[in-house]
């Protein structure tokens, strides 16, 4: 059985679903989940400007009202749940895990913890992150030893 580690940050439309359960075609395919929530981890306005970049001025305006601390850890517990039932569904293992500090440094221990054969990030666009390599995926190809793949999510949850 392959194994991937799947970094999120919020829940998994069906779009992503089947996108990332069909990447090995027929392979069976085991997800060890890890999810941050949007909320103090994030600069308000880093988010602000990759939302004005996608041309979604509204959803800029709408930044502050981003849950944070306890709110967020139960909002990203509700988006972790959807998301480990909807890999279930899709015939895939799966289960997982909020993480709440350091993103990286769970990533690179749940990788060796599992054996993990790749880690997927698929977030929104975080283009100043990106610009700057200081996103997820360009952080953890120097980190956790085995490929990185990077995606973009397919639609909004």
């Amino acid at each position: 059985m392959f194994t991937s580690v799947l970094m999120i940050e919020k829940a998994l439309t069906s779009a992503d679903v089947e996108f990332v359960t069909t990447l090995h075609g027929d392979e069976p395919v085991a997800f060890h989940v890890l999810l941050q929530p949007r909320g103090e981890q994030a600069d308000r306005l880093l988010r602000a400007i990759d939302d004005i970049a996608l041309g979604e001025l509204d959803e800029a305006v709408r930044e502050r009202e981003t849950p944070e601390g306890q709110e967020a850890r139960s909002v990203g517990q509700q988006a972790l749940d959807v998301s480990l039932r909807a890999l279930r569904s899709a015939g895939s293992a799966a289960e997982g895990r909020l993480v709440e500090d350091h993103p990286l440094d769970a990533l690179k221990s749940l990788v060796a913890e599992v054996g993990a054969d790749e880690v997927i990030v698929l977030t929104d666009p975080h283009y100043v992150e990106e610009f700057f390599h200081r996103d997820w995926a360009s952080r953890a190809r120097h980190k956790v030893g085995v490929p990185v793949l990077k995606l973009f999510s397919h639609s909004k949850a």
